[in-house]
Order: C-alpha cells, then structure tokens, then sequence
C-alpha cells in the first residue's frame, strides 16, 4: 500500500488545490487510524465534541503519526474565546487543523489566531431545523446563497470548508470560485476531496446507506457474527461447567501428594496442641 512521504501541512494542501483530488476518511478508532494511514489517506478527520473523544485524539496520532487530522469542535461554541480555547487545545494534542460548523464570527476569531479552520457549507446537521435533511443548492436562490455563505468562510479566514449534500455541478463550480479546499461528502466528484465517515466504508452499521456512500464491506454482518459466536462460545463453557468436562486435566495445577500430605500432617498437629 501507498503511504503519505510526509505529514501534510495546510501549506501543502493549499499547494496540490486543482492539481488533484485528495482522499480523506473520518476515523473513530486506533485501529481505523493506523489503517488508513497504512492504505495511502491524504487526511484524515475525527471527533473532539467530548471528552471520550478528547481523550481519544492522542491515540489516533499516534496511530497514524504521519497523517494529517482535522478535528470537529463540540457543537454550540458561544463565543470567540471559547473556540480559540478549544482549537489551541486540540493543536497541542496533536490536531493539524480544526472542523467549525459555527458562525463565520466564531471561526474568525481562530483564523484570526493562525488556527487552521475548516467551515462547512449545504447540508448542515446542527442546522437542519431551517433545512431539514435534504440537498442544499437545488434552487438559484439557495446556490447564490451558498456561494454568499463561501466567501463568507472565505472572508473569514477558513482555509477549508466541508461541502455537504450539494448538486455536483454546483460544488464544481465553487470550488473553481475560491482559494479555499472544499471537501466533498455528497457533493460529486469536483471538489478538493472526496470525504467518506469510516462507518460508510466498512458497513459498519445497519440503518440504510446514505444516497452519496458506497461500502466496501459488510462490518455489521460480522458484528452479528462475532456476537452469535459469543453466545455460542459462552455457552459451551457453561455446559462444560455443568457436566464437569471444564477444567480437565490439562487446565489444572497440582502439589506433590507426599508434601500435601506434610502439610495436612503439620495442621493437625498445630490443632490438637
């Protein structure tokens, strides 16, 4: 498998904008981390919205020490100083740059320190009450708007914006409209990465894929299966139990009958005096 030469810095994928698509997986684990990293990922992104997941961005490093993470911040950050707190946080915890769904107020004051920021832009989760889950940008109102919401993060000082659920065409064009790195996941092929959640590509969940992923296997299935053998393998072990077969010979330890009989010799005596 091909790996990265070296560590990503944002100059460096502000250098390959245009010249090529970059792959790029959100990873929940170590483990996915490390693989990632040893199948060839660009970038990689991954929670930091709570203090399990907190915890868990040094692991992903160190997983992974030669790739390139960016971190979403928790939801509902009120205030500039708040984001800054949290984003100089992550960077000492080995993030290279941070994920923002808040105001183009909220991410200015981190540009605003040189922290790395990624907006987001078309269907947002935390906004869908305005939306609802849907593809944004389908009318002229809604993709001149998106296009305004752009040069906003722009403006801003986000370096990069995750573009989500938008018509192909128009996230083509987009990114033909901004020095910004726009990140595909449901926006087609003309963005300036392709980005899938590791859940979508290992099937590692039973609702319905979404219309934009494709999985490569079928991870449910085999939780199901490792489950079914659980209940298998522990029952077997309680019926051994049972019908004396567990432990046998070959699971126990024993003392020398002769210095087992000493000491039973020496406890008696110890009772009777």
């Amino acid at each position: 498998m091909l790996r990265p030469r070296k560590k990503y810095t944002v100059y460096d994928l502000q250098k390959l904008k245009g010249k090529r698509c970059l792959t790029h997986i959100h990873v929940k684990s170590p483990e996915e981390a490390a693989a990632a990293e040893e199948a060839g990922i660009d970038i990689m992104s991954c929670s930091f919205d709570s203090p399990e997941a907190q915890k868990r961005l040094p692991r992903l490093v160190e997983a992974a020490p030669r790739s390139f993470f960016s971190c979403a911040t928790p939801h509902g950050l009120a205030t500039q100083e708040e984001a800054i707190r949290i984003g100089f946080k992550a960077l000492e915890m080995g993030a290279s740059s941070l994920y923002c769904s808040a105001s183009p107020f909220i991410i200015e004051g981190m540009a605003r320190e040189r922290i790395p920021v990624v907006g987001h832009l078309g269907m947002i989760p935390r906004h869908v009450t305005w939306t609802n889950y849907r593809a944004i940008g389908k009318t002229a109102e809604e993709a001149t708007a998106l296009c305004r919401q752009m040069k906003d993060l722009e403006s801003a000082g986000a370096y990069a914006a995750e573009l989500e659920c938008v018509p192909e065409n128009l996230a083509s064009f987009m990114a033909s409209q901004t020095p910004m790195i726009l990140m595909s996941l449901g926006s087609g092929k003309g963005c300036d990465t392709q980005f899938l959640f590791s859940d979508d590509i290992l099937g590692d969940y039973d609702e319905r894929l979404p219309r934009h992923a494709r999985a490569y296997r079928d991870f449910a299935a085999e939780h199901r299966r490792l489950q079914e053998e659980r209940i298998a393998a522990f029952g077997e072990y309680i019926a051994d139990v049972k019908d004396g077969s567990f432990p046998s010979e070959g699971n126990l330890l024993k003392m020398d009958d002769e210095l087992l009989q000493q000491v039973i010799s020496s406890l008696n005596e110890q009772v009777k005096s």
